[in-house]
């Protein structure tokens, strides 16, 4: 039971009547049970929420943080604003966790979805698409003969409704608007426009959800209908808030690429054509424009040629270099007469005036980036075989959020799984400016020491030898077949990941194991996810997965590996038997040659303090954390998680990054690890 402050209100009693065994959660849902994890979380929040001020809250995996931060913020009886790490992460609040909460509750409350307007459907671009879209193959064809059909009897008109659209799909851009051709209130279908209608039922919900990104968008450009939105909210709540500060220092910055302006001159060469033929010589201003981009995409690369992925520079790597500065000057100076010759046409359709906006601020990005940087910030070149992209950016969020605690008071709620590896928290609270909020860890309930395992090798090669990415593939071949195949395979590089693959590959081949490799980038995420189930005989649907019917898959249990970068450390849920064995390739620190990671180094050790310790072990621990969560998600699951990075067993930071995991019991030698598996393995045929 979690004991009462003298000083507590009614809204702490009604959590603790919520949360009992016979309360109103127990009442709506036959299988709930009380937690004490999840109660004392709750009353936490609760006290915040009542008192209006920060709270920073550790929950981890099992506890119920959804609930614990949702039936106080229901019961507060004020507007919510909840906001989380991805579109899918909102859809699920939206559709699942709010309603069940709300009804449970019986809170007549009324629930809004608010995301960026890329994810809804514009109807003025769908039917530029119809007339003049050159689609590159029958599959975007197909998709966009799909959406038209939809359009029809969509009513939020979010592309999320449509299963099965790729979110890499070359459709999307073509029929959805962005802050740069939205023509706003002169838009034909300004009136039935999907955008405007989301932001005005989130204006009049008591309850709105929105994305992380979303948010900072709004600080920086002040265009998605947040800024009418926050100062009327009571409670503000942050989930999977260890996302926070990198989202928001993508937005808070500033970003010219190559690709706007290329994109711009398109826009404009079709405006000027269809509104204003003869007026101007669209196509030179468009091709001298396009040029002028090139150019500069040139210039940032240098020397480099067949770029693959996208690689960061350093800005002093060229910010010197006479031919970058020409080529900025270069394509400002095509920009203002694009600019100009917009202006002298911006009566004859509404088109114009929003194109000669673009030029302008594409034009004043350029000039930004021909002065010096302020104090304070940091600027990067990110090029890829496309375009380039240069980015001056804050190096944390503090000044950000601590306007937004200091303007109106109001409870702000932070919580994640793992926010740090100290009591106070520091990885998350010093960067979000958050050193005075109240912080609370809460541990999970689930029993680790009997049902998960961890092995670090000692004799293994280090991982910058050469020897390291085929080490990994043979240690994780050997515990894939001992679990039937149940692993994931979590690397810190794009690289390794290939490397791994491939090597993973061969060796089942070679030795006639019937386990299917599936590596990130071969197709989606959520299709490489289903994939992996199915393989497991996991129940899911492959209908609209792009993968061959059941007919004509492998039989169940004859298993994968699922080899990943980031995008599969976290956010990922595969709870039951079909995980049961997690392999991380190395420790996960910051790459040191980041340029916004130098840039951090070199503030902490002007302030005199251990950058290694501070910064590089502290961000280790978290993205260590957010590994190995893949591997236990529910009360009964039972796994073994390993880190192919011999500096975890001999280094004096090892102790700390094995004291950052949960509590997990340590083996010593491989031959313990498989046994583990193989034990796994012949209880789950048992049951």
């Amino acid at each position: 039971m979690t004991d009462r402050h003298p000083d507590d209100g009614p809204l702490v009693q009604a959590v603790l009547d919520a949360f009992s065994a016979d309360g109103a959660l127990a009442q709506a849902d036959p299988h709930y049970r009380e937690r004490a994890a999840q109660t004392e979380l709750a009353c936490a929040i609760a006290r915040a929420v009542e008192a209006r001020r920060p709270i920073v809250a550790e929950a981890g995996t099992g506890v119920g943080k959804t609930y614990a931060y949702l039936v106080p913020a229901l019961l507060a009886d004020g507007r919510v604003l909840v906001s989380t790490a991805t579109k899918s992460l909102q859809d699920q609040l939206f559709l699942r966790d709010l309603p069940h909460v709300r009804d449970a509750l019986q809170m007549p409350v009324q629930l809004a979805l608010l995301k960026g307007r890329g994810s809804y459907l514009c109807l003025h671009r769908l039917q530029q698409a119809r007339q003049s879209a050159t689609l590159p193959d029958r599959f975007a064809v197909r998709a966009l003969a799909r959406i038209e059909e939809w359009a029809q009897s969509t009513r939020s008109g979010d592309l999320a409704e449509l299963e099965g659209l790729d979110d890499r799909s070359p459709v999307i851009p073509l029929v959805t608007s962005s802050r740069d051709n939205c023509l706003g209130s002169d838009c034909p279908s300004y009136r039935s426009c999907h955008v405007m209608k989301a932001r005005r039922e989130a204006l009049a919900a008591d309850v709105v959800v929105v994305n992380h990104h979303l948010f900072f968008a709004d600080l920086a450009l002040r265009e998605t209908g947040m800024a009418e939105l926050l100062p009327s909210v009571d409670v503000v709540i942050f989930d999977e808030a260890h996302q926070l500060t990198e989202a928001g220092v993508s937005f808070l910055g500033t970003t010219l690429g190559t690709a706007q302006v290329i994109d711009f001159g398109r826009d404009m060469l079709a405006a000027g054509l269809q509104h204003a033929r003869g007026l101007r010589s669209w196509s030179e201003l468009a091709a001298a424009c396009e040029k002028a981009a090139r150019d500069l995409r040139l210039a940032a690369a240098g020397p480099l040629r067949d770029v693959r992925g996208t690689l960061k520079l350093r800005w002093q790597d060229r910010a010197g270099r006479a031919e970058f500065v020409q080529a900025l000057c270069a394509l400002n100076e095509q920009l203002r007469t694009a600019a100009e010759a917009l202006e002298a046409v911006a009566e004859v359709a509404p088109d114009f005036p929003r194109l000669q906006e673009r030029a302008a601020e594409l034009a004043s990005r350029t000039r930004l980036f021909l002065k010096e940087g302020d104090p304070g910030v940091v600027r990067w070149i990110d090029i890829s075989a496309q375009q380039a992209r240069l980015v001056e950016s804050p190096l944390d969020i503090r000044a950000a959020m601590r306007e937004q605690l200091e303007a109106s008071p109001k409870a702000w709620i932070f919580t994640s799984a793992t926010l740090g590896d100290d009591e106070r928290l520091s990885w998350f609270t010093e960067p979000a400016g958050l050193d005075d909020a109240q912080t609370l860890r809460v541990g999970s309930p689930f029993d680790y020491p009997a049902h998960a395992r961890v092995y670090v090798p000692r004799q293994f090669p280090k991982p910058n030898e050469s020897a390291h990415p085929g080490a990994v593939a043979a240690l994780a071949a050997k515990l894939a077949a001992a679990a039937g195949g149940r692993t994931f395979v979590l690397t810190t590089t794009l690289r390794a990941l290939q490397q791994i693959g491939e090597a993973l590959r061969e060796r089942f081949e070679a030795e006639g194991l019937p386990i299917e490799v599936l590596v990130q980038g071969a197709a989606p995420k959520r299709q490489l996810m289903q994939r992996f189930l199915e393989r497991h005989g996991a129940a899911v649907s492959l209908a609209t997965s792009g993968w061959p019917g059941p007919a004509s898959l492998p039989a169940a249990g004859q298993g994968a590996v699922l080899v990943g970068s980031q995008t599969f450390w976290e956010g990922i849920d595969v709870p039951g038997e079909a995980l049961q064995c997690v392999v991380i390739d190395k420790l996960p620190f910051p790459p040191p040659n980041d340029p916004l990671v130098e840039a951090r180094v070199r503030r902490l050790e002007s302030e005199g303090r251990n950058a290694f310790n501070e910064y590089f072990v502290a961000e280790a621990a978290v993205a260590l954390k957010q590994g190995a969560g893949r591997l236990i998600r529910t009360e009964s699951d039972r796994g073994l998680l390993v880190v192919c990075d011999p500096r975890m067993a001999v280094m004096g930071y090892g102790r700390r990054l094995l004291a950052a995991l949960p509590p997990m019991r340590r083996v010593a030698t491989e031959e313990e690890a498989l046994s583990w598996l193989r034990q796994l393995r012949e209880e789950g045929a048992g049951t």
